[in-house]
């Protein structure tokens, strides 16, 4: 592989960012519950740093329990936003709007965020970073 780089002078950047998590994720609810038996809402922002030395191709995943939704129908509990490209270093804020309802219990709720380094396209998968956060529906 060496001899290659050497002649094409390309790197393999692929193995250095398969070795380490590639973001770090923080994430704030506004306001930080949602209420039991009618229709309420509250915005999840998710802010995304690339730790990384190279351009990254983003997207981030939420997955929400059945109970919650992206719309007040609460039709879809998975949304996927595509960021596009993060510089080393820089950091992206994405909002997902989170909807209860009628029927969404009290209780505590797990979110569960999925950020992908993509290599190419949106459909080729090089790392990924998850985490699990919580909402309170009162």
């Amino acid at each position: 592989m060496g001899i290659l780089s050497g002649i094409f002078g390309k790197k393999d950047v692929a193995t250095d960012l398969t070795k380490q998590a590639p973001y770090k994720l923080s994430s704030e609810w506004t306001p930080y519950k949602l209420y039991s038996g009618r229709k309420s809402s509250a915005l999840l922002n998710v802010r995304v740093r690339n730790m990384t030395n190279e351009v990254l191709l983003t997207s981030v995943v939420a997955e929400l329990p059945k109970q919650l939704g992206f719309e007040a129908m609460k039709l879809s509990s998975q949304m996927e936003k595509r960021v596009g490209e993060i510089a080393p270093q820089e950091e992206k804020e994405i909002r997902f709007e989170v909807f209860s309802g009628v029927n969404s219990d009290k209780g505590q709720y797990t979110v569960n965020l999925t950020t992908f380094a993509h290599y190419r396209d949106y459909g080729h998968v090089l790392n990924y970073v998850k985490k699990k956060i919580t909402i309170d529906v009162v």
